[in-house]
Order: C-alpha cells, then sequence, then structure tokens
C-alpha cells in the first residue's frame, strides 16, 4: 500500500491528495519505463494531446512523428509512461537537463497525472530543468508556472511556424 501522498512508492504508485483547483483527482497511476511494442499508442497519444493543447492539426505523417521519437527523442531521453489499469494516460520524456515531451492523454488533465511525471522528472534532474512549450498552449503554460517554472525567453519555433516560450525551473526557488 502507498502512504506517502503525492509521491511514488515502492511500487512505482502514486496516491495523490485532493487539491482544491482539482476537478477530478486520480488515486493511483503506475509509471514504467518506456518499451518499443508501446511506440504506436504513445505517438497517437502524444498527438491527440499537441492538437489538443495547441489548437492545430498536426500535418505529418504518424509515420513521421514514430521516426521522429524513434531517432531524436528516445537516444537522448529517458521515456516514462503512465498508466491506469493498461490504459496508456501520459508520458514524459525528460534528461537531467530537460524535459522534451510531457503529454497526459485528452480528457485527463487536472488529475495529477503530469504533476507526477513532472516530479519524477525533477527528482531525476541535476536540480534545474528546462523546456519548451508554444505560447498558444496557455494549459501548459499555466500548469508549468504552477509547478515553478519561469518563463525566460520568448521565441518562434521554425517548423512549426509558432511562437514558443523557454521555461526553467531550479531546485528550491519554489516549492511546487
Amino acid at each position: 500500500m502507498c502512504l506517502a501522498p503525492q509521491a511514488p512508492c515502492c511500487c512505482g504508485r502514486v496516491t495523490s491528495n485532493v487539491r482544491p483547483h482539482a476537478r477530478r483527482i486520480v488515486t493511483s497511476v503506475e509509471v514504467t519505463d518506456y518499451s518499443a511494442n508501446y511506440a504506436d499508442p504513445l505517438v497517437r497519444m502524444w498527438r491527440a494531446s499537441f492538437e489538443h493543447g495547441v489548437g492545430i492539426t498536426d500535418p505529418h505523417a504518424l509515420e513521421e512523428q514514430l521516426a521522429y521519437f524513434r531517432d531524436e527523442v528516445l537516444p537522448h531521453h529517458r521515456v516514462q509512461l503512465a498508466w491506469q489499469g493498461t490504459t496508456l494516460v501520459g508520458f514524459v520524456a525528460s534528461n537531467s537537463q530537460s524535459v522534451a515531451q510531457l503529454h497526459v492523454k485528452v480528457g485527463l488533465h487536472r488529475q495529477g497525472i503530469g504533476s507526477h511525471l513532472l516530479r519524477l522528472a525533477k527528482s531525476a534532474s541535476n536540480g534545474s530543468l528546462w523546456l519548451f512549450t508554444f505560447q498558444q498552449n496557455t494549459v501548459a503554460r499555466l500548469f508549468y508556472e504552477h509547478h515553478g517554472f519561469r518563463a525566460v525567453k520568448f521565441g518562434f519555433e521554425p517548423t512549426w511556424q509558432l511562437a514558443d516560450v523557454k521555461y526553467e525551473w531550479h531546485a528550491g526557488e519554489n516549492a511546487a
């Protein structure tokens, strides 16, 4: 049994407290390391989450995104998957310096899944993390700001032709 609220225990599950701003709350998620047999469901969930958050339709073929994940994300990041039973509900791709991707299945936001995944990335960091998100993804921006990230640079992402924002987090600056 997991006794520590908001923290992983030995079984890889997390128990969450009810927070005042949460509509619903996850009682537990299991986190596993990525395995190649989950590539297709991961990329499909990632795409749906991205399109929902940014408000655009991804014009790239699914195979292109799978190749990007395999060739660019996997070699440089630890990928951890969040599960509710047999359903993939989120994932984080991070290393000791950055968060490359963090996505939660559409319809399951504000349940503690993303917060748990971000805590895992923070705990494996070197004491600070940076990441980019698109300026128009207000839900992601509020999420990262709630968790102690600060906007440090506003720019433009040429592949997507969208304005982006770089965020940084430093341990000890914010308790979130």
